[in-house]
């Protein structure tokens, strides 16, 4: 089991980035995607998930709006696209696995996560 996530970088205030999530090793049938950011000295906190059957994707109201998790019928690669940034989104990016079915209670919990991917760094200026 595999999964990546890139496509980090420097943004401006107002700004968009796109990120990627590439997976492997799983099926989409039986697991969902979550995405996830920790700013530094903060704690992790869940930026959106996306499962193939739940009629998600759904977001937690810190990016509502701003955020759009996507993918083709929930296949590689999974894409975050961030838009009309903040600074306060500035942090380490990343995308984890979870049984489909946890999803419902869970998308936001990263204990029920069980696969994590390497982070990318996403840096909001002023």
């Amino acid at each position: 089991v595999q999964l990546q996530a890139f496509g980090g970088g420097l943004a401006q205030a107002g700004g968009s980035l796109r990120l990627s999530c590439t997976t492997s090793g799983f099926s989409f049938d039986e697991y969902a995607i979550g995405w996830f950011r920790q700013a530094p000295g903060k704690e992790r906190e869940g930026v959106g998930c996306i499962s193939k059957n739940d009629g998600g994707p759904h977001y937690p109201d810190s990016v509502k709006g701003r955020f759009t998790i996507s993918s083709d019928n929930t296949k590689n690669p999974v894409y975050l696209q961030m838009n009309s940034l903040t600074p306060g989104d500035t942090g380490l990016y990343t995308c984890a696995r979870i049984e489909a079915f946890r999803i419902g209670y869970y998308c936001f919990i990263d204990n029920f996560y069980d696969h994590w991917g390497q982070g990318t760094l996403v840096t909001v200026s002023s």
